[in-house]
This record gives C-alpha cells, sequence and structure tokens, in this order.
C-alpha cells in the first residue's frame, strides 16, 4: 500500500465520525435527529436537484463537493447550533483548527484542494458557495417546518431569527428564496415559529 492510499483511507475512515455527529434537526420519518454524514449528503442531493434556480451560472459538481466536505470540521469542533450566539463567538476559530487537523491527514495536494473547497464555503463570496450556503440553510428548515417546527419550537425561535439566518443568501436564488419566505410566513401563521 502507498503512503498516498493510506493517508486517503485514513482520511475516509476518520470521515466516519461524522455518522455520530448530531444535529438539532430531526430527520421526516423517525423520532431522531439527522447527523452530519445525512445532512452532507442530502446538500449534495439537492445542489444535483436545484442547481437550475441558482441566480448566476455554478459549477454543480464544484457545489456538490463543498457541501459533502463543509462539516467535516464538527469531527473536532462540534456542530455549533445556528442560533447559539455565544456559540459562535469561538466557532470560527475551533473549525479553523479542525480543518488544519482533519485535512492534514490527507495527501498535501488533496489537503490543499479540501482546505481550499472548506474555505470557499465558509467566506461565501463565490456563487458557487452562495449557494451551497443557501441549500446549507434550506435543508434544514424545510425538515422543520416539515415536522411541524419541532426544533424551532424546542428552541423558542423566533420568525425573525430565521428569515435573518436565510435573507442574506437570497441573492443566489431568486425562487428558492420565494419559497423560503413562503415556508417561514406559513410557520409563523401556524405557530410554529415565534412572532
Amino acid at each position: 500500500m502507498t503512503d498516498r492510499i493510506k493517508k486517503q483511507l485514513e482520511f475516509m475512515l476518520e470521515l466516519d465520525k461524522m455518522k455520530n455527529l448530531y444535529r438539532q434537526t430531526y430527520v421526516l420519518h423517525e423520532n431522531r435527529k439527522e447527523n452530519d454524514a445525512e445532512h452532507s449528503w442530502h446538500l449534495a442531493i439537492m445542489a444535483m436537484l436545484l442547481s437550475e434556480y441558482s441566480n448566476a451560472p455554478i459549477d454543480v459538481l464544484h457545489v456538490m463537493k463543498m457541501v459533502l466536505i463543509h462539516d467535516v470540521v464538527e469531527i473536532d469542533a462540534g456542530d455549533t447550533y445556528c442560533y447559539d450566539e455565544e456559540g459562535y463567538k469561538s466557532k470560527a476559530d475551533r473549525e479553523e483548527k479542525a480543518a488544519q487537523r482533519i485535512f492534514g491527514i490527507l495527501p498535501e495536494d488533496q489537503k490543499e484542494e479540501f482546505y481550499a473547497l472548506w474555505r470557499e464555503f465558509e467566506d461565501s463570496v463565490t456563487p458557487d458557495a452562495r449557494f451551497a450556503a443557501m441549500l446549507d440553510r434550506m435543508q434544514p428548515m424545510m425538515l422543520n417546518y416539515t415536522k411541524e417546527g419541532i426544533s424551532w419550537r424546542e428552541h423558542g425561535i423566533h420568525k425573525e431569527q430565521v428569515m435573518a439566518r436565510n435573507m442574506a443568501y437570497f441573492d443566489a436564488s431568486d425562487q428558492l428564496a420565494e419559497v423560503i419566505q413562503h415556508v417561514l410566513e406559513d410557520a409563523g401563521e401556524k405557530g410554529w415559529l415565534k412572532e
């Protein structure tokens, strides 16, 4: 076995830990929360499925790569709930350290590639990254909405909080932004989100 294959397999096995990192979002057909691996897979499917709604031309494969590795850092840094203001204060530092360690397992060329994909997603400047970030926000919102706002109700989340988290990415897709706005209005009317 070459050193390169050994590093690649070590990285692949390290990522198995994502299956045990549980988020605040519930899966639809069971009474349990989704894990990071499920979330990342779901985003990759969404990228394939919804790419036609991007306002700017995007590279779908590039977006899929980004969403598949965007939460790898949570193996070390943990999942910071999106409405946890205190947790967000140290999130960037924790995730940067995690990125250095975890991507450092890979051969140098792949380390650079994977780190660059993760950094691009985090910076959310390119059209690909903005569309990926919009999907990352939309997926848990759609699951939550479909389960009658279960996580929002558990955490006492206000509609304005969810709108503020999503609105910054509305420029990535007018049509998906319209869906998000409709879902949040409906959730508010039904009392699943606090007004």
